[in-house]
């Protein structure tokens, strides 16, 4: 089941990605201005890699499923996606999973951006602790999370420069 899980997941990507394509195209035919396309592909392979990750560790290394991390993790990757996807909602055209930018435009202030600059981010972290955690594939937990933290940083500040926070 945890494959079949982790394969959902992957699916799910393939669709943000469709998502955002689409709003990309909508956005540059708008004036958008794209920024910090240079850590774009770090981004994708390392999401990607969390989901090989997933897979890889659990399988080679014979992880078990335990009941009693397994299944709040479960709950936290099920509250993650709907966050993120309360986020693309919310967004709208606006939502990428590039930073672009339209001139002009006000920031949303609604949602769950009433609270948060970068809820997005917030899944993204906890999604990406609690997946691997699910069956217990720690290495690839605390792997991911390290690296996305690096990326995150370098991400977070692109943005607020691009969006004038900062």
């Amino acid at each position: 089941m945890y494959y079949l899980l982790i394969l959902a997941v992957g699916l799910e990507r393939l669709v943000e990605l469709v998502v955002a394509t689409s709003n990309a195209n909508w956005a540059f035919a708008r004036g958008g201005r794209e920024f910090g396309r240079g850590h774009y592909p770090v981004m994708v392979f390392l999401h990607s890699a969390l989901l090989v990750g997933c897979v890889a560790e659990v399988w080679l290394l014979d992880r078990p499923f335990i009941g009693w991390l397994g299944w709040p993790m479960l709950a936290l990757v099920i509250l993650s996606q709907g966050l993120r996807w309360w986020c693309v909602r919310t967004l709208g055209r606006r939502w990428n999973t590039r930073v672009i930018v339209l001139a002009d435009v006000p920031l949303v202030h609604r949602g769950p951006y009433r609270w948060l600059r970068h809820p997005n981010y917030v899944a993204v972290v906890i999604e990406g602790f609690a997946l691997p955690l699910i069956h217990t594939a720690w290495l690839t937990a605390i792997t991911f999370t390290l690296a996305n933290a690096a990326l995150l940083r370098v991400r977070i500040r692109l943005e607020n420069s691009a969006l004038g926070y900062a």
